[in-house]
């Protein structure tokens, strides 16, 4: 459900987003913005400013004059991906480690618990969610600007490959536990562990 305080165009980037990673909207699909305006029941400005996001982060194509087209996976990309989101996903395990404030941690803790009821359950509503939230606290709590700039593209990207690929090569019991270990190591202020933890959890990714 999304969260009514987020801006117009928030919501609707969030909303888009989702329809995309869950293949709504499928890769090479052509839409225009009243098409999205239509299907989400956002105006056509808070349509475009989340489409300007999106384009950003590689998801969609904006053509002049020829709508938008959703951008197709590359696997290839998603290991030149993974090698950056490695090196990335370590620094940013281990800066959320040391300087999450308490409710950050609190958070960690809460996502952890989410985690584990995602392996308990076998529910991938409940994962694909935390997930989001967890990525978006993890470089939150790190406190650096730029590296927000660098994972967010990179995050939209492999949310979409996870959601088209996991079901067939994964295991959401056990990416949930390493999910689950890393925000714990985080809300222990464990800063070693929680980029070993990073660590073990791309490896994973990069195993599938």
């Amino acid at each position: 459900m999304l969260d009514v305080t987020l801006s117009q165009a928030v919501q609707a980037y969030l909303k888009l987003e989702e329809m995309i990673v869950k293949a709504t909207l499928a890769p090479g699909a052509r839409v225009s913005e009243k098409m999205l305006s239509e299907m989400t029941g956002f105006g056509r400005t808070p349509i475009r400013e989340a489409l300007q996001r999106l384009a950003a982060e590689g998801t969609v194509r904006i053509v002049p004059r020829s709508g938008v087209i959703i951008s197709e996976i590359d696997i290839t990309e998603q290991l030149h991906l993974i090698e950056v989101r490695r090196e990335l996903e370590k620094m940013l395990a281990g800066r959320a480690a040391r300087l999450a404030t308490l409710q950050e941690r609190e958070e960690f803790a809460a996502l952890a618990e989410r985690f584990r009821k995602a392996c308990e359950t076998g529910d991938v509503e409940i994962f694909i969610p935390a997930d989001h939230a967890f990525n978006d606290l993890v470089v939150a709590a790190a406190h650096n600007k730029y590296a927000l700039f660098a994972m967010s593209p990179i995050q939209a990207q492999t949310r979409r490959f996870w959601f088209m690929y996991f079901s067939r090569f994964g295991d959401l019991c056990h990416v949930s536990k390493l999910h689950a270990d890393m925000a714990e190591a985080i809300a222990a202020s464990d800063e070693t562990r929680a980029r070993q933890a990073a660590e073990v959890l791309v490896d994973y990714v990069e195993q599938y």
